[in-house]
């Protein structure tokens, strides 16, 4: 009997069958999936390589240089054998796109050359029937299947579209993990790596352990217990979204782990995973849990400027178990970003989706949830919405300026969410306030260096890194600057100094009394430092932002208390009102600054963010789905996969060798024409894209025609201040 062959290992000699490899890729996929799709992944994993029966691909897996698409093919099968539309398009979709990426699915009229699946179903293949004879197809459950889909939708169309979609997703993503892990089993010339490790009982131990050692003896710090104690008692209420609301300095992270690690264990959760907004806050989370949790857990930290392959801490067993667990997130504690996270949900590629079915069975935690995009709010908070309904997820949101959720969440995902309100009692918010809010108005650079210099530190934080930049040249004495300009090796270098000093002017100065000119600290910044960033200044100004970014940069100003009160300014810089508006969310501000005395009053926050959402209620609904599609069949997959981006497009990374290790990484990039992207991340910074066209101009960056930008004139960096848009010498 003919042996049709779907791999062969060329080091071994071994082969296997297609009918080995659909058998055992549906058998993966059907056990990935939800119980509720069990069955239809199973048909899927079945029929996806059934296109390999091709007489061309029999030439092609002996060596034969010709071209054959199969993945269309096992589509075709799937149309041919099952009735029922919906069920079938799914399948389409998944199967056709199991390598190239899931594709928008076109319109009738689409020609056979188009990528369109309904262009790609136009089109002529070789006779595959013969795996009429080894694959045998069960019957599907159509009814059912159908009943599961307008389950919540409330007969609405565009509630069947946005369901339709993230399920299609959901079981590419449980077959292309079946397909690869196959593959990689067949293939493999040794041991597979082994599966991170976790000992959840014994982490929320150290969590206790760590609750329990906190003392107990100032008014501030019996709020702290009260709060907590309230909100892991309402924890035990079911539920599918837990909101936390916690003031800075409360203890929202160890209170957040200490849920999750309840949840994981009482419903034998497969995972936790930790979402925080922003790569440069990530690592100090994950330093944080790695230190309390110890060897109880290997933690995945899943960041674009973390790589493995870097790692020089650990075995090599467990470098190549934790590269491999970034791939598809089978791993038992994540620590990921949220642009990560909403990719894997919303992306059509691969590579990318391979990992969303293992976002079921696990609890999420979303630090600083208020910072979800405001353009991407409706589909973000379905995503959400669906993993826990559908999934079987748990979610926690985690923020101390906390927009109404509970409402949002109804109105722009399912209306019957499942939400908790982990802390009822908000009336001792106010004894967590450190610092005092004071609206100054309009100020020079001049006068505001002027008036840094009058305190022991000082952190100024402005709205854009030219200004940062600015004040940093025009400000004297012992200062720092940090924005995005600079690449995170820099940015950690210069946050690790500023600890030292203000440590060391701390131990020196305990009351902060006749601190010398020569001693004080100005720290100059834009906006990243104000989410995560573990700083304790004794002064913060902060130019006229939104009501959330002003009191995020108050939580870095007498972090820890010791003092009675603090000064947080808010002001306007003269030079940035006369050169644009400063927005819609900073005149927001403006209006709460004049209406309250205290804006971190809960009030006032509910207030803001109340007429924040009204104000862009359109831009909230307009970047779902179903707003791009009539039916369930012309989805755009792949052309909304890359309209999804949570990143500013403008922004462009560019390499900049900053030490042998980057320089070895360029020149990899120059001769070879390839780059390990994930290596590259630590020595990027970010500028425009005119910004980049002008250091081309100058002839400073090249990319060796390989689309990765690098600096190759370091007259054109300053470890300090980062990208140079003329070169060093200009400054002199």
């Amino acid at each position: 009997m003919k042996k049709y062959i779907a791999h062969r290992n060329e080091k071994n000699g071994l082969i296997q069958t297609v009918e080995e490899h659909c058998k055992n890729t549906a058998n993966l996929c059907k056990e990935y999936a939800i119980p509720e799709l069990k069955d239809f992944g199973y048909v899927v994993g079945l029929l996806h390589d059934i296109g390999k029966y091709q007489e061309s691909f029999g030439k092609r897996i002996n060596g034969d240089k010709v071209k054959v698409e199969h993945s269309t093919c096992g589509a075709l099968a799937a149309k041919e054998n099952y009735s029922v539309s919906p069920m079938v398009l799914m399948m389409e979709y998944c199967i056709a796109g199991h390598h190239s990426g899931i594709p928008d699915g076109g319109f009738p009229n689409d020609d056979a050359d188009k990528p369109t699946l309904c262009g790609r179903l136009k089109r002529k293949f070789e006779d595959f029937s013969e795996y009429k004879k080894e694959i045998s197809l069960p019957e599907l459950d159509g009814l059912n299947w159908m009943k599961y889909l307008f389950k919540d939708c409330d007969d609405k169309l565009e509630n069947v579209i946005d369901k339709f979609a993230f399920l299609t997703r959901y079981i590419f993503s449980c077959l292309v993990d079946a397909d690869s892990n196959d593959t990689a089993e067949f293939c493999k010339e040794r041991e597979l790596p082994r599966k991170l490790k976790a000992d959840f009982t014994a982490c929320l131990r150290k969590v206790n352990a760590k609750l329990d050692s906190f003392t107990c003896k100032t008014e501030l710090q019996k709020k702290r217990a009260f709060l907590q104690k309230q909100a892991f008692q309402n924890a035990g209420q079911e539920g599918e979204i837990y909101l936390l609301n916690m003031p800075t300095g409360s203890g929202k992270t160890l209170a957040s782990t200490k849920i999750a690690l309840e949840r994981a264990i009482q419903e034998e959760k497969k995972r936790i995973i930790y979402i925080i907004p922003y790569n440069s806050i990530i690592e100090q989370t994950a330093d944080t849990l790695e230190n309390l949790f110890d060897k109880d857990i290997e933690i995945l930290r899943h960041q674009s400027t973390f790589s493995y392959e870097d790692e020089e801490n650990g075995s090599e067993d467990y470098r190549m178990a934790a590269k491999t667990a970034t791939e598809n997130w089978d791993a038992p504690f994540i620590i990921t970003t949220a642009v990560q996270f909403f990719e894997s949900v919303y992306a059509n590629k691969r590579s990318k989706l391979r990992k969303m079915h293992n976002l079921s069975d696990s609890i999420l935690i979303f630090d600083e949830a208020h910072l979800m995009p405001q353009d991407y709010l409706q589909p973000c908070l379905q995503a959400v919405a669906y993993i826990t309904r559908y999934l079987y997820s748990k979610a926690v949101f985690l923020t101390a300026t906390m927009p109404d959720f509970e409402k949002l969440l109804k109105e722009y995902a399912l209306q019957d969410c499942k939400i908790i309100r982990l802390i009822e009692d908000t009336t001792m918010f106010a004894k967590f306030q450190k610092c005092k809010y004071s609206y100054v108005g309009e100020t020079t650079s001049s006068e505001l260096l002027m008036k840094c210099c009058e305190y022991p530190s000082s952190l100024v934080i402005v709205n854009k890194k030219a200004t940062a930049r600015k004040l940093y040249r025009e400000c004297g004495g012992k200062k720092y600057h940090l924005s995005t300009y600079m690449t995170s090796y820099d940015r950690k270098k210069i946050l690790k100094e500023i600890r030292q000093e203000l440590d060391q002017l701390e131990l020196e100065y305990p009351e902060y009394k006749a601190v010398p000119e020569d001693r004080r600290i100005t720290i100059i910044s834009t906006s990243l430092i104000e989410a995560g960033v573990d700083l304790d200044v004794y002064t913060v100004f902060r130019e006229r932002a939104g009501l959330d970014s002003i009191l995020q940069a108050g939580g870095r100003c007498n972090r820890e208390g010791k003092r009675e009160t603090a000064d947080v300014f808010i002001f306007d810089l003269s030079e940035d009102i006369k050169q644009s508006a400063l927005g819609e969310k900073a005149n927001l501000t403006k209006g709460l600054l004049e209406k309250y005395e205290d804006i971190s009053d809960s009030k006032c926050v509910d207030e803001y963010y109340s007429r924040l959402y009204f104000i862009r209620r359109e831009d909230i609904q307009k970047n779902t789905m179903h707003k791009e599609c009539a039916d369930i069949a012309s989805i755009p997959f792949r052309e909304y996969a890359e309209k999804f981006e949570l990143i500013d497009s403008r922004q462009i990374s560019l390499v900049v060798p900053r030490n042998e290790q980057s320089e070895k990484l360029v020149e990899m990039i120059k001769y070879t024409k390839a780059g390990n992207i994930r290596k590259l991340q630590n020595y990027t910074c970010s500028v425009r894209q005119k910004e980049l066209e002008d250091l081309i101009r100058q002839h400073a960056v090249d990319d060796y025609g390989t689309g990765i930008y690098c600096l190759t004139n370091m007259d054109y960096y300053d470890e300090y201040t980062g990208v140079l848009f003329e070169a060093s010498d200009y400054f002199l």
